[in-house]
């Protein structure tokens, strides 16, 4: 994971006559007449005679989202080049929100790669957008390429919000910083191939995490699973020669005044078992472990922006493939718990190993459950990929979608029709693991997951099955492969349970 080096920068005209940047990059909107300059554009405007509106209107720049035009400086500047972004139009209130600011600064991002150094304006619009944007659109994943290429902007001055910097400002970048690196930590894990990240590869990774971070780590292994009765993680995944892992990775907050547990699916990947998957398009499902991945991430956030909670990741990791010890449709599995599930489908495997983690994560009481997961193809079907499905308690479950959408993550809440409980009836088992119906599948697995969680724990399911994983072409502050949502999500309702309770 390489970050561009960030520090804050006064944007005065006497501190851009002294920049260092190569580029400088400034906010341009898409007016009702045309393209105007953006808030913090007036010392470069300046400095370019006042005329920049106008001559990015002659080269054809309307200020429409994302769009990146190359104005040169003629010398007027130390900087050689001028990169104007589009931020699109204003809302109904007349204002920029900050996923605006952070789309544009992703673009501008992506836009200056190979770039050694550049100065970005779009901060005194919106700090924590221009950041996370930057840094988010930066990302690339190189890795397994023996010629990666450019690589991302080595250091973006951020200019301050005002004249001078304070406190204040320094405590935003920092934090916004955080953030975004936190979701570059789950990007990573997501792009690394399958062969390389497997239950106990992926267990390695968060044991370096959370020692790094000084947080708490337990790792159960197939035998623990066993003793432990933990059935459904151990029906997914003993058809596979890499075997299956629990992780728990907490985070104890200095006077914390709640306690949150967080759940996600890792399943590292997904052949669809006996029930096997098409081939084509197979490969994505290297990323069906982004829910794990985004818990992960988010614990390790916690610790480093100092939430005053107690979280705790609970991840059930493993690989679900067809061999002679893979699970059955037909099998019945004793979950943690005690409850039995009819497997009817072992494509359904997510739901399995996830009501197993749910189960031992309400052990702990904690005051609300977060679980996320790349669950069911419904959820494109239903939301398309962008807008994640959320589901659980009514109140609980519209304060996060409505966090979601806040964020730019996207969210929309779901309901858990009582209807499809009896179709996830079972005549051998407690209930069955799909419903017979080709209908409501995105609610019918948030009805499922219902059953595994204590009684009056407030809690949510995110379904992140289109959201987490782009397979078409970069835009805004998102490339190819694993985004790392709902980090972002889950980090702003960790926040705002600690400041509301």
């Amino acid at each position: 994971m390489t970050v561009p080096k960030l520090a804050l920068s006064d944007n005065s005209e006497a501190a851009l006559a002294k920049t260092k940047a190569d580029v400088i990059v400034i906010g341009t909107v898409q007016g009702s007449d045309g393209l105007e300059l953006a808030a913090g554009t007036d010392a470069v405007d300046a400095a370019l005679g006042g005329t920049t509106a106008d001559t990015l209107r002659d080269l054809g720049a309307s200020g429409k989202a994302e769009e990146v035009v190359k104005l040169p400086t003629m010398g007027k500047l130390p900087a050689k080049v001028v990169f104007a972004v589009g931020l699109g139009k204003r809302d109904s209130d007349g204002a920029i929100t900050q996923e605006q600011v952070r789309r544009a600064a992703g673009a501008a991002a992506r836009a200056l790669s190979g770039t050694t150094r550049a100065l970005t304006t779009l901060s005194a619009v919106d700090l924590q957008g221009a950041v996370e944007g930057t840094v988010l659109g930066a990302y690339t994943f190189t890795q397994y390429k023996s010629a990666p290429g450019d690589g991302p902007v080595a250091t973006v001055d951020v200019a301050a919000p005002e004249s001078g910097t304070t406190k204040e400002h320094k405590a935003a970048l920092k934090a916004a910083t955080a953030i975004a690196e936190s979701v570059l930590i789950a990007r990573d894990l997501i792009n690394t191939p399958p062969n390389d990240l497997f239950p106990a590869s992926f267990a390695d990774r968060a044991k370096k995490l959370a020692d790094a971070g000084g947080l708490e780590i337990e790792v159960l292994d197939e035998k623990a699973l066993k003793r432990k009765g933990f059935g459904g993680i151990l029906g997914v995944g003993t058809g596979s020669s890499r075997l299956p892992r629990l992780v728990r990775v907490t985070y104890r907050g200095a006077k914390a005044k709640k306690k949150i547990a967080l759940v996600g699916k890792g399943i590292t990947f997904d052949t669809g078992g006996i029930s096997i998957k098409p081939a084509a398009n197979m490969d994505n499902m290297t990323s069906d472990m982004s829910g794990a991945a985004a818990v992960l991430a988010s614990v390790v956030l916690a610790a480093k922006l100092k939430y005053p909670l107690e979280v705790t990741a609970t991840i059930p990791l493993a690989e679900n493939m067809p061999s002679a010890t893979a699970y059955r449709p037909g099998d019945v599995l004793t979950m943690y718990g005690g409850k039995t599930v009819e497997v009817l489908n072992t494509d359904a495997e997510g739901r399995l190993v996830l009501a197993d983690a749910m189960v031992r994560a309400a052990e702990d009481e904690p005051d609300y459950l977060i679980e996320t997961s790349t669950l069911t193809g419904a959820q494109i079907v239903a939301l398309g990929n962008r807008t994640a499905g959320v589901m659980g308690s009514d109140e609980f479950r519209d304060r996060v979608a409505g966090i979601a959408r806040a964020t730019g993550e996207g969210g929309w809440a779901m309901p858990l029709p009582e209807e499809l409980r009896g179709e996830l009836d079972s005549r051998l088992a407690d209930l069955a693991n799909v419903t017979g119906s080709r209908w409501g599948g995105m609610l019918a697995a948030g009805v499922f997951l219902r059953e595994f969680v204590a009684e009056n724990l407030p809690w949510v399911h995110i379904d992140i099955a289109g959201p987490s994983y782009n397979t078409s072409g970069p835009w805004g502050y998102t490339g190819k492969g694993g985004t790392g949502v709902p980090v972002r999500t889950i980090a702003a309702v960790l926040a705002d349970i600690a400041d509301n309770g």
